[in-house]
């Protein structure tokens, strides 16, 4: 092929990876512009304190201390990472100011002050932020002009920086419920989509399909960590924070269901994998073929009115779908029995068998009881006998 024949294949391609691109910037945008704005007042109105109310001169250690402190982390434990860089910072430059008022300024000087820094940081704390903004913020205070406002001056700069971070953090933070509920819904979406494809795999008697439908199924584990992240960070805000303090029931419905939507995840995996070695060394009959795919393509209905209910904030309407999925479940749950199914082979009856501990699962995280999921399964006559 010339290389005029590809540039067109290339041009294309460079122009959906620019979309693509496009897309996930405009989202980043979305979803940070409240934290873009909680940075900017927390540094402006940490320089201005500094500077209007403690008569510093150019109080850039304030802003600095702000800005770092708080920052765009959007894992757990947000609180201690904000106090934990704002105390770094703090302590950095009261080091450095400490040293340089014995040992003065200069190459050597910067080496013992930074070396200092960064031993005593790990002697106080295993974190990673804490020791780098220690080190970062003592280097800064003895590479820079001496500060025209005393002793101390700098580093007490940097506790007002923190303070106001902190306070952004607590009084305003971002809203805890968002995170939670985009991964949750992604994750549904994702395991409704390896039911269906599992189904249709099963349906077009195609192992091949059923195969690429394996690999989407382990992608769902990425799903579920954002999940475990997001819902750890949310419950911290939904404690803390007074004003989303009236959001903790439904971060806890997501809580309470999150581990049963990985176990259905993990269920899906096994059964998946079980789909396309059936379909390599089996043909099912045609009653089987059509109950197991209507029961899969009936849980992925119900896994998507799973996601639903998570997704809306009315307890009303959360209530009402969650309902909706857990009779729905039930209604598939009662028919998994390999003789009601049709199924004469025992790799059929391996699936119908996979497919129960998956309907429990989900049945769950609608937030019914084990034993009653369990109670809605069919006796297995056969396998009782036995």
């Amino acid at each position: 092929m010339s290389e005029a024949e590809q540039s067109p294949g290339l041009v294309h391609r460079a122009g959906r990876e620019f979309s693509e691109r496009a897309r996930a910037g405009g989202a980043r945008l979305r979803g940070d512009i409240l934290q873009a704005l909680q940075l900017t007042v927390a540094a402006i109105g940490a320089f201005v304190f500094a500077e209007n109310v403690l008569g510093h001169t150019g109080p850039i250690f304030a802003a600095t201390a702000a800005t770092v402190a708080l920052g765009f982390s959007k894992g757990g434990q947000r609180y201690r990472r904000v106090l934990e860089v704002a105390i770094g910072c703090t302590l950095g430059i009261a080091l450095a100011e400490v040293l340089i008022h014995f040992i003065g300024v200069g190459t050597w000087q910067a080496g013992v002050v930074m070396l200092v820094s960064i031993l005593l940081a790990r002697f106080l704390d295993s974190g990673v932020l804490f020791t780098t903004q220690m080190a970062l913020q003592s280097l800064l205070v003895v590479v820079l002009p001496p500060s025209s406002d005393g002793a101390f001056a700098r580093s007490t700069d940097a506790m007002v920086g923190g303070v106001f971070a902190l306070l952004m953090a607590y009084l305003v933070p971002s809203d805890p419920r968002r995170q939670p509920r985009e991964h949750v819904r992604r994750l549904t979406d994702e395991l409704s989509a390896v039911l269906r494809e599992a189904a249709q795999a099963i349906t077009e008697d195609d192992s091949t399909a059923a195969w690429h439908c394996l690999v989407r199924a382990r992608r769902t584990q990425s799903e579920i960590d954002s999940v475990k992240t997001a819902l750890q960070a949310s419950q911290e805000i939904a404690a803390a924070a007074p004003v989303h303090r009236r959001h903790r029931s439904e971060i806890e419905q997501i809580a309470i269901s999150a581990p049963y939507l990985d176990l259905a995840a993990r269920d899906s995996r096994v059964l998946v994998r079980r789909v396309a070695g059936v379909i390599n060394h089996v043909t099912l009959a045609p009653a089987a073929i059509e109950s197991i795919s209507e029961c899969l393509r009936d849980m992925a209905d119900s896994t998507d009115t799973v996601g639903r209910a998570l997704a809306v904030p009315q307890r009303e309407s959360r209530e009402s779908f969650l309902r909706q999925a857990r009779n729905e479940l039930i209604t598939v749950a009662e028919r998994l029995n390999p003789q009601d199914m049709g199924v004469q082979t025992l790799e059929g009856q391996t699936l119908v068998l996979l497919m129960r501990p998956l309907a429990v699962d989900l049945l769950e995280a609608t937030n019914m009881d084990h034993e009653d999921a369990i109670a809605h399964l069919p006796a297995l006559d056969d396998w009782d006998r036995m």
